[in-house]
């Protein structure tokens, strides 16, 4: 198969597009026809973009875990897909990625993919999708009528923290650079902070539920806008300053056959809108990481088929 690899530890400027050996699907696997994929800006200095579970080198290595495309075979031990399938899922960061013909993926990280739903629009929403889902509902536990904010809402993963937000019946608080606003609340925040121009204090005032994608200093500066009993929710790192009668979350994102199915399930009606930022062929896999790197709004996708 035709496959993008990177042969060492480096940057995207070491990706090749080259002939390599179609996986092997192992107990519990699916192995799909890949039609398109997406992939985390920075996954090539992650270190599990060179090792296995074990800690034993796995180079070279594929990238872009995010993946849409059709069932090709079913191993022993893989329940729920049938060759032919639509599907679409987040693979194992400690395994080859989709920037391929065909991957091996753990039928647990795949769900079904309606027909309403093309291969690129899915690809760009398995991570932001999950971590989104995820930082609102399973970690912050939102509820209908809580005030919340959410830092980043022109990302990835932001764009879609609003609309599910907004859909659960919170009332939706978004921040960004001015430029987004119109985004943000065409996505259905009611109101907007530009953070390079109003101070975020005094513009947001006081939230049930705080989810930042940006981290740094906005993360830090976050704590003293929860409300007693909120929480504090960063897809970035830990953060520095929990709220002083509230809490704190960090967490990874864990791909979830239920909630992907949910996810598919409100992008085919129209309820979710994935921002895809551009599509690039398989061959300009480069051209893809750089332009993510150089700040694309939404998700770059790699068309494969």
């Amino acid at each position: 198969m035709k496959a993008v690899r990177i042969h060492q530890p480096g940057d995207h400027d070491s990706l090749v597009l080259e002939d390599a050996p179609t996986p092997v699907p192992a107990t519990g696997d699916v192995l799909v026809r890949v039609h398109a994929a997406s992939f985390v800006p920075d996954e090539l200095h992650w270190p599990g973009s060179w090792v296995d579970r074990a800690g034993r080198d796995r180079t070279p290595t594929v990238p872009a875990h995010e993946v849409a495309g059709v069932v090709a075979e079913v191993r022993y031990g893989s329940t729920g897909f049938s060759v032919g399938e639509r599907v679409y899922g987040l693979g194992d960061w400690h395994r080859d990625g989709a920037a391929a013909e065909f991957i091996a993926i753990e039928a647990r990280s795949l769900a079904a993919l309606p027909d309403a739903v093309d291969f690129s629009t899915a690809a760009a929403l398995p991570l932001a999708g999950l971590t989104a889902w995820q930082g609102l509902f399973t970690h912050g536990g939102l509820a209908a009528g809580q005030r919340v904010l959410v830092h980043g809402a022109a990302g990835g993963t932001g764009s879609l923290a609003v609309q599910l937000a907004h859909r659960a019946g919170a009332q939706v608080i978004a921040s960004g650079r001015g430029k987004a606003a119109a985004l943000a609340k065409e996505l259905g925040a009611e109101q907007f902070v530009d953070l390079e121009q109003d101070p975020l204090a005094a513009t947001a005032g006081q939230v049930d539920l705080v989810f930042d994608t940006i981290g740094g200093e906005l993360l830090a500066a976050s704590a003293q806008l929860v409300r007693p009993g909120g929480v504090l929710v960063s897809v970035t790192a830990p953060p520095p300053v929990a709220p002083e009668a509230g809490r704190s979350a960090f967490f990874i994102v864990e791909p979830d056959r239920g909630q992907l199915a949910e996810l598919a399930r409100q992008t085919a009606a129209g309820l979710l809108k994935p921002q895809v930022g551009a599509v690039f062929p398989l061959a300009q896999a480069r051209e893809a990481f750089a332009a993510k790197q150089h700040g694309i709004p939404g998700k770059a996708v790699l068309r494969v088929l």
